[in-house]
């Protein structure tokens, strides 16, 4: 075909994952819950809600034109011919269970059986490993099955688990969010204690070099709320305009006790904007100070830059002796 009209685009992509398997490779489904799926050849790729998320590579898509782009490797047009082509032969039959609204419910990549790829990535990120022992006894941390990403989760006001950041463990920088998490209840650090006052950072792994510079400069990081964004933070284009982050948004909704927020942003120019945005949306409310790391981007490039430099200066006065 080569030019596939707009019209018929729309119809390609009309079709859900689970739809087109059911109706022609249904030897492809393997059932796993009432309402969810996985593929015989990939057991980690799930099916849910009219969302479909290959967890252990970090992609998803609500289509089947998606699924033969993305994991088929099988380039558009073409993808989208062979679904035509199918729906030429068998007028599709919508599978029931299927619905058009956003997965309410998160899709987590499956558990490894130990946890030595990611306590190894993060101690090479020169996380303290006291830090990382309680993140992984609270159920902050975990790692994934397949690829071996870490896992950084969320959890509610009453303890479920509503966000889940993976994050690669090899040289690939490969960062994704698992399918159905809620940004609200992003990766954090919270104070044993009530406080009234918080940090906020772009990543988890910045919340957990913050706490590890606590621990370096003998401060108690657990009496301290330490909270991730997921991400980086847009502003508006017209600054005053622009919404709090919702991580954020709903921590202060649940805390009225906040009056002061620590804005631990990067020293990059999307650092400074969140951050000049954030200073002009918050002020009014809370105080705000801005405490972006002394040099280098971010406060794990900080951290590891600080603690090379330590063991050189110890290896130099290990020589002088």
């Amino acid at each position: 075909m080569g030019y596939v009209p707009p019209p018929l685009v729309e119809k390609a992509k009309s079709i859900d994952l689970l739809t087109y398997l059911k109706n022609y490779e249904p030897n492809e489904l393997v059932k796993e819950t009432q309402n969810q799926y996985c593929t015989r050849e990939h057991d980690s790729l799930k099916i849910s809600n009219g969302y479909w998320n290959w967890c252990s590579v970090g992609i998803g898509g609500k289509n089947a034109v998606d699924y033969f782009e993305k994991v088929k490797g099988i380039k558009f047009p073409k993808s989208a011919e062979i679904v035509l082509d199918k729906m030429k032969i068998k007028t599709p039959i919508k599978a029931e269970i299927q619905v058009k609204t956003k997965p309410t419910n998160i899709i987590l990549p499956e558990k490894n059986i130990t946890l030595d790829r990611a306590i190894s990535y993060l101690e090479s990120r020169c996380i303290d490993k006291e830090i990382i022992k309680k993140c992984i006894e609270k159920k902050l941390i975990y790692e994934e099955k397949y690829y071996h990403n870490v896992v950084f989760c969320g959890y509610d006001e009453i303890g479920n688990i509503k966000y889940a950041g993976c994050r690669a463990t090899n040289d690939s920088k490969f960062k994704a969010d698992a399918t159905g998490s809620n940004k609200m209840y992003s990766f954090r650090l919270e104070a044993e204690k009530k406080t009234d006052t918080i940090y906020i950072f772009e990543g988890a792994i910045d919340v957990l070099s913050f706490a590890t510079l606590f621990k370096l400069y003998k401060q108690n990081y657990e009496d301290k709320t330490l909270i991730s964004l997921a991400g980086v933070y847009q502003p508006s284009s017209k600054i005053e305009d622009s919404k709090v982050p919702i991580a954020i948004q709903n921590y202060l909704q649940e805390h009225k006790e906040i009056r002061r927020i620590y804005l631990c942003l990067d020293n990059d120019k999307a650092g400074r904007n969140a951050t000049k945005a954030l200073q002009t949306i918050l002020s009014d409310r809370y105080e705000i100070i801005d405490k972006p790391p002394k040099k280098l981007k971010d406060y794990n490039e900080y951290l590891c830059d600080l603690i090379q430099r330590k063991l050189i200066e110890k290896a130099n006065e290990e020589r002088a002796r």
